[in-house]
């Protein structure tokens, strides 16, 4: 990261379509800065690096928000001394009370370099409506995930580690798995077409998946994934990506009926998923 002459800065949850945009700005010999604000639940922690192949830096936003408009560009000059340019989006304030523009980014930077450059990226739409992490929440709590996915680039992912379940769904309804993934944002309770991911497998099985709370059985919140094509055996961990929404989560008056609804699920995501290359 010290031979970086170039990086973008921003928070990047979700690393979606709007921060691929200002990455596409970068060079070879460049670096991700992502100023974490404590709210990243669409990529908590480092999952933004598997949506890119820059290097990441990691700055908390605590340590750096008293910062003068001068202090933070020398703050930045001493972590990347090659430092040529810099790329933000159109929306982005820095230093103490987030007084600073990129306005005042251009003015510091280029005070001290006049060969410098600092790249604005405009707001990127998608069907007329401007792409931000604030919209991509609001989507998928409404269950609106192909919106969600359009908006991110890639389907909307969630990981956690393997958890116990009831211990009635392989007996009575069908064998699912099922995680914790407290640091995600859930989306809306219900049910999903999905693929899951199982411990280390490179790659993922045509799913179906629940989220949300067991209001037929015991109540308790739960996110479980059946799997489509056999089961397997899942040991620490599994990821469950979203394709689309099916129906709400309800209760019913009959493990009878919730099996049926069930079986219908399952109709409802292999029609969808048959049409996928997986």
């Amino acid at each position: 990261m010290k031979n970086s002459t170039s990086i973008a800065i921003g928070g990047f949850d979700g690393m979606h379509i709007g921060h691929q945009k200002l990455f596409s700005a970068l060079d070879k010999s460049s670096t991700i800065v992502v100023i974490e604000t404590g709210y990243a639940n669409l990529t908590p922690k480092k999952e933004r690096e598997n949506f890119s192949h820059f290097p990441i830096l990691y700055l908390e936003l605590d340590n750096i928000r008293h910062l003068s408009g001068e202090e933070f560009i020398s703050f930045l000059r001493n972590k990347f001394p090659k430092l040529k340019k810099i790329v933000v989006g159109y929306d982005f304030h820095f230093g103490k009370d987030r007084r600073y523009s990129f306005c005042d980014l251009k003015t510091l930077f280029l005070k001290e370099d006049e060969d410098g450059v600092v790249e604005v990226i405009d707001e990127v739409t998608l069907h007329g409506d401007s792409v931000h992490s604030h919209k991509i929440r609001a989507k998928l709590q409404i269950g609106d995930i192909e919106g969600a996915n359009a908006f991110l680039g890639h389907n909307y992912t969630i990981k956690g580690k393997v958890v116990s379940g009831q211990g009635i769904g392989k007996k009575e309804l069908v064998a699912t798995i099922n995680i914790e993934a407290k640091e995600f944002l859930m989306p809306k309770e219900g049910v999903y077409v999905t693929l899951t991911r199982i411990d280390d497998e490179e790659h993922f099985h045509p799913s179906v998946s629940f989220v949300g709370h067991r209001v037929t059985t015991d109540g308790s919140f739960a996110v479980e994934s059946h799997i489509l094509d056999g089961e397997v055996l899942c040991k620490e961990r599994a990821s469950i990506s979203f394709v689309s929404f099916i129906r709400e989560n309800q209760k019913f008056d009959s493990m009878a009926e919730l099996k049926y609804a069930i079986k219908k699920d399952i109709a409802t995501a292999s029609k969808e998923l048959k049409f996928l290359q997986l």
